[in-house]
């Protein structure tokens, strides 16, 4: 089991970079790289919640639960 992140999905189709994305939503671009990358243990609802509103999408868009 595991959850997938899909950022880099949703970044891709709304045509935006990292640092772009980043700075939008007050993070830095490497602490942005390991959400992205799945190596985040955790994230806080308030950076979910801005990479929604950035992203213009739904949580579900952008972590995935496979078994």
């Amino acid at each position: 089991m595991e959850i997938i992140v899909n950022i880099d999905v949703m970044m891709a189709k709304r045509k935006i970079s990292a640092g772009d994305l980043a700075d939008r939503i007050g993070i830095t671009p490497a602490n942005l790289s390991i959400l992205k990358n799945g190596k985040a243990k955790a994230i806080r609802f308030s950076t979910l919640m801005a990479l929604c509103h950035e992203l213009s999408c739904q949580p579900g868009d952008i972590l995935e639960f496979k078994e």
